[in-house]
């Protein structure tokens, strides 16, 4: 395959950036898109420029840090991880627009990697139980129904990419942050914190200039992990319980 990639290049967080073109040839339909990414970089290195930069570890889809826009598509044209993305998904003579995440809460550093600690920041804010829970219990030992430990488990698939902030036009993280309510607020751990969490990880994610849910579903429709819309919903309930229940003191 040969193809022609507009790739964002920016040295720092303060430079302007721009789109600048490479032609790369030879590709194999069974390379993953970051293998073809290493491909152009060998390429560059050798002539001895700077290659491009971009987030990678697992290659295997756990991480979450290959976050890349291609296309106008978080992760690309399909609804999995950038580094799960194989070049069969594209045609010989396509041009490929691969840019970062584009969000108020998401800085650029350079090139294609972006600042996502604005999700750890929502996470030290209450996405744990500090509780003391004692020993590893046997499993039949706090007996939860099936049905609310499979939505408990849907939840806790989220691994923090962040394509459902790239996918909104405000740039929401809501799915996200209530993803990570959801998974511990379903659970009998949870329960002590619920209140509390859900009050502080809002209102860090909205003290990180994420946007508001625009409840076109967007989102959902990007996540690798399929986590579902219902979370905000159960997100909100929590949150406002506890609000209201704060007010009532």
């Amino acid at each position: 395959m040969n193809l022609t990639l507009k790739i964002w290049r920016q040295k720092n967080n303060t430079d302007k950036g721009g789109f600048k073109e490479y032609k790369i040839t030879d590709i194999s339909e069974d390379m993953s898109f970051l293998e073809m990414l290493d491909v152009l970089n060998e390429q560059l290195s050798t002539k001895g420029e700077d290659p491009v930069h971009f987030d990678h570890d697992c290659r295997e889809g756990i991480c979450g840090m290959c976050s890349l826009y291609i296309n106008g598509n978080p992760h690309g044209p399909q609804q999995t991880t950038t580094c799960q993305l194989h070049m069969r998904s594209f045609k010989d003579g396509d041009t490929i627009s691969i840019e970062p995440w584009r969000a108020k809460a998401f800085p650029v550093l350079k090139d294609l990697v972006v600042d996502r600690s604005s999700f750890d920041r929502i996470i030290q804010a209450g996405g744990y139980v500090s509780v003391n829970t004692g020993g590893v219990p046997d499993a039949n030992e706090i007996p939860i129904p099936k049905s609310i430990a499979d939505l408990a488990m849907d939840a806790a698939q989220c691994i923090g990419c962040g394509a459902c902030v790239a996918a909104c036009k405000n740039a929401s993280a809501m799915l996200f942050t209530s993803a990570k309510i959801s998974q511990l607020a379903l659970l009998p751990q949870g329960q002590v914190e619920r209140k509390i969490r859900a009050e502080n990880m809002v209102a860090q994610m909205d003290a990180e200039g994420f946007g508001a849910c625009t409840n076109t579903g967007a989102c959902e429709a990007e996540c690798p992990k399929g986590i579902s819309i219902t979370n905000i919903a159960r997100m909100n309930r929590e949150y406002f319980s506890a609000v209201l229940s704060s007010d009532t003191v």
